[in-house]
C-alpha cells in the first residue's frame, strides 16, 4: 500500500477544497491510501521561534510528510494565490532539517466557485516547488471551476464530489500521481 499525504490549503470546514480532499480515497488507484496530513494552522513562521525549537504541529507535519510516499495539496486561491496558512506551512518545513519536500511527489488541485479553479495558486506553488525541489505532476491539471455545482451539499456544505466528468479527471491525476511515484521509488 502506497501512502500519500493529502494537504488542504483551507482551514473552513465548510471549503470545497476539505470536500475535494475528502473526495480523493475512492478515487484513488489501487493501493493507493490518500490520509489528511496533520492541520496547517500553525504559528506565522518567525526565526525567533523557529529558534526556539520547532513547534510540535510544525515537526508533526514535516514528520507526515516526510514518511509518506507522495504529498496531494488541495487548495483554494486566495487574490490570485497561495492562501497564507499553506504558504505559512510551506514555508516552516521548508527550514525543518531533511527537507520533506525534497524530491518528492507531489500533485496539486484545487476548486473554485470561479471560472479558473484555482489555477493561479497552482502556478504560484509550482514555481514554489521548483525551490523545494518537490517534482509535480503536470497532467492532468485538477481545476474544478463552478466547484459550487459539483459537490453533494448536505446543510448548505460541500460533503463529496459528485461531477461525473471531474471525478474521471481526478482518478486521471490520481494514477499519474501513482506513476510518479512508482518511478521515484
Amino acid at each position: 500500500m502506497v501512502k500519500v499525504v493529502a494537504i488542504c490549503g483551507s482551514l473552513r470546514k465548510a471549503s470545497v477544497n476539505r470536500a475535494l480532499m475528502r473526495s480523493l480515497q475512492p478515487l484513488a488507484p489501487e493501493g493507493m491510501e490518500v490520509v489528511e496530513a496533520p492541520s496547517i494552522d500553525l504559528p506565522l513562521y518567525n526565526f525567533d521561534i523557529q529558534a526556539k525549537g520547532f513547534p510540535d504541529s510544525v515537526t508533526a507535519l514535516a514528520d507526515a510528510v516526510r514518511g509518506a510516499a507522495g504529498v496531494v495539496i488541495v487548495t483554494p486561491e486566495y487574490n490570485y494565490s497561495v492562501p497564507a496558512p499553506l504558504k505559512n506551512a510551506v514555508d516552516w518545513l521548508s527550514r525543518v532539517p531533511n527537507q520533506p519536500f525534497q524530491n518528492k511527489p507531489i500533485t496539486l488541485m484545487s476548486a473554485s466557485p470561479g471560472a479558473l479553479g484555482g489555477a493561479r495558486a497552482q502556478y504560484h506553488l509550482r514555481q514554489i516547488f521548483i525551490f523545494l525541489e518537490g517534482i509535480i505532476v503536470n497532467r492532468p491539471e485538477v481545476m474544478v471551476t463552478m466547484a459550487g455545482s459539483k459537490f453533494e451539499m448536505v446543510d448548505n456544505a460541500p460533503t463529496v464530489l459528485s461531477d461525473q466528468p471531474t471525478k474521471d479527471v481526478v482518478k486521471q491525476n490520481l494514477a499519474a500521481f501513482a506513476k510518479l511515484i512508482a518511478k521515484m521509488g
